[in-house]
C-alpha cells in the first residue's frame, strides 16, 4: 500500500501568502503529476489550520517581530506572521493543486498553546492527530513526502513518520518540495537521511 502525504501546500505558503516560501507555489505542478500518476494507492494532505491569536504569532507576543525567537509553553518559539488563520483564504490549499485527487485532509495546529509542524502531532509531541493511526490502519508500506517547507513541517512529519511507523518506508521528494532558508533545507535533508529517510526526486516516485 503506497500512500503521498502532500504538506501545507496552502495559499499562505506561496507567493502572495502570509508566510510565502520561495517558489513554493512551483511545488503544485510537481503535486498534481503525482496525484495523477496512479502510482499511489491513498493520497493525503495535511493543512495549516490555526485559530486567530495563535501563540506561534509574533502578533500575540508584545514587543517582538515576525521571525524573532520567543517563547510558547515554556519552550523557545519561532515567531511568525499571522497565517493560515482558519476559514481564511490564506488557509486554502493552493487553488491549482488537484484537491478532488486527495482522499483525506489531516488539519493541525489548532491548539493555541503550541505549534505543529508535523502532521502527525504537535511540537510537544504530546497531542496526536491521529494521522498515524490512519495510514497505519490502511495498511500503508510506503509513504512518500513532500511539500511545504522542506525545513520545517516537512522535515517534521516525516522524521515522525520514521518514529512512528516503523517499517514503513519513508521517502522524501525533494523536487516537490521548496524550503525556507537554503542552509536550513541542506541540514533537513541530511537530517532526514540520516534518521532513514529515501532522498529522491519525482521522476523516481514515477518510475
Amino acid at each position: 500500500m503506497k500512500a503521498l502525504l502532500l504538506i501545507d501546500i496552502q495559499n499562505g505558503f506561496c507567493p502572495g501568502g502570509n508566510l510565502p516560501v520561495p517558489d513554493g507555489d512551483r511545488v503544485v505542478p510537481v503535486a498534481n503529476k503525482l496525484i495523477d500518476s496512479g502510482k499511489y494507492d491513498m493520497i493525503l494532505a495535511s493543512q495549516d489550520w490555526h485559530p486567530a491569536g495563535h501563540g506561534s504569532f509574533a502578533s500575540t507576543h508584545p514587543g517582538k517581530k515576525p521571525f524573532e525567537m520567543g517563547m510558547l509553553s515554556g519552550k523557545p518559539q519561532m515567531l511568525w506572521p499571522d497565517h493560515c488563520v482558519q476559514n481564511t483564504e490564506d488557509a486554502m490549499l493552493h487553488p491549482e493543486l488537484n484537491a478532488d485527487g486527495i482522499d483525506f485532509i489531516q488539519q493541525k495546529g489548532q491548539n493555541s498553546t503550541v505549534d505543529s509542524y508535523s502532521a502527525f502531532r504537535d511540537n510537544d509531541q504530546a497531542a496526536l492527530t491521529g494521522l498515524a493511526a490512519h495510514l497505519r490502519d490502511a495498511g500503508v508500506t510506503q509513504l512518500d513526502i513532500c511539500g511545504l517547507a522542506t525545513d520545517y513541517c516537512v522535515k517534521f512529519s516525516a522524521l515522525d513518520a520514521v518514529e512512528m511507523l516503523p517499517g514503513v518506508k519513508v521517502r522524501f521528494i525533494e523536487d516537490a518540495s521548496r524550503g525556507i532558508d537554503p542552509t536550513g533545507v541542506k541540514a533537513a535533508v541530511d537530517e532526514m537521511r540520516m534518521r532513514g529517510v529515501a532522498i529522491i526526486d519525482s521522476k523516481e516516485a514515477l518510475a
